[in-house]
């Protein structure tokens, strides 16, 4: 029987402290960060790893990220570190921005899918930070939910997905930017990001000017992934969703409506909706913070209130706006554009 620690009533010390000790006989917690749940266990432990991936039902080369709770620790982690990287540290740690660089010995190979590279990051999360703490080791933690799906904003969706076969859900309410960490890897030369998130590109080029963004961001990727969210089908909800540009959204809804579906529609503008009975309109006043926020929270309300269909407007390529369109891209089962 899952452990449902609520931090609302014990506090985020007593609570951070019971989850640590799961971690340390081995054992798998959800957990709130600053951008999602992650479902965490000790990263240098390979059977508390292996955990996670059947939990999730998560495939063995897609990598995790390890969480770290001080820049002091990356030490034990990474081996030939680069000056750029104690500058985005200093600078977007704690925060959304996960590094990649070549592994210590020490990190097993689970952790980083075969790879040689380990991804590691400061998550900006009081509880995050002291679960890590009294942990007393780097926590590897993908998102707590079942592969494929949604991310989990909220502990209850991480019961939704995974209910009793982990140890201990953390619950510290909703999380604050709603997509996951900005994934960069500095082993690419120039740098390049694997995965948008919720550092924008924008922020990263004030520090590395040449920064690119990978072609597994924005196509289809089908080689060895080096980052989460490359490779996979991901974030995607029960029900069929479609990517479609503004242009083409009146002809889409109308062909859905003539079908008889019942539609859930998401866009970053709110617009005028003239069938109101048979359309959901979940929009955000052109908001990207606050989209990013709710985006995952509202592909399972969705689900929830039994639409046949989600359509998706494209959000803008900028901020916030190309982390969406990441999630909503790798998610999508038809893109019209």
């Amino acid at each position: 029987m899952v452990l449902i620690l609520r931090v609302s009533e014990l506090g985020i010390d007593k609570a951070a402290k019971i989850a640590a000790k799961k971690i340390k006989q081995g054992g798998i917690v959800a957990f709130p960060t600053e951008t999602v749940y992650g479902l965490g266990a000790n990263a240098l432990d390979e059977f508390a790893v292996n955990r996670i991936f059947r939990a999730k039902g998560r495939p063995p080369d897609n990598p995790l990220i390890v969480h770290v709770s001080s820049i002091d620790q990356v030490d034990i982690l990474w081996r030939d570190i680069p000056e750029v990287a104690y500058t985005l540290m200093e600078r977007f740690w704690p925060g959304p921005l996960t590094i990649v660089l070549p592994k210590r010995e020490i990190v097993p190979y689970n952790v980083t899918g075969g790879l040689d590279t380990v991804a590691v990051r400061m998550p900006k999360n009081e509880i995050a930070l002291k679960l890590i703490e009294y942990s007393e080791v780097p926590i590897a933690a993908p998102s707590a939910n079942r592969s494929g799906r949604p991310s989990p904003t909220r502990a209850e969706d991480v019961l939704e997905d995974l209910g009793n076969s982990i140890d201990v859900v953390v619950d510290g309410g909703k999380t604050e930017i709603g997509v996951e960490s900005t994934v960069l890897s500095l082993v690419h030369d120039p740098p390049a990001i694997l995965r948008p998130g919720g550092l924008p590109l924008e922020e990263i080029r004030k520090v590395i000017p040449n920064v690119i963004v990978h072609p597994a961001a924005l196509g289809e990727f089908s080689g060895r992934p080096e980052s989460p969210g490359m490779k996979y089908r991901h974030y995607a909800p029960s029900v069929p969703l479609v990517l479609v540009r503004k242009d083409f959204l009146d002809n889409i809804l109308k062909k859905e409506l003539s079908k008889g579906k019942k539609i859930g529609l998401l866009s970053l503008e709110c617009l005028k909706i003239s069938n109101e009975k048979s359309i959901l309109l979940k929009c955000f006043d052109g908001n990207l913070r606050i989209m990013a926020k709710e985006l995952f929270s509202a592909l399972r309300e969705f689900e929830r209130l039994g639409v046949n269909i989600i359509i998706a407007v494209e959000p803008p390529l900028e901020g916030l706006g190309l982390a969406i369109y990441n999630r909503l891209k790798k998610a999508a089962s038809e893109i019209i554009s």
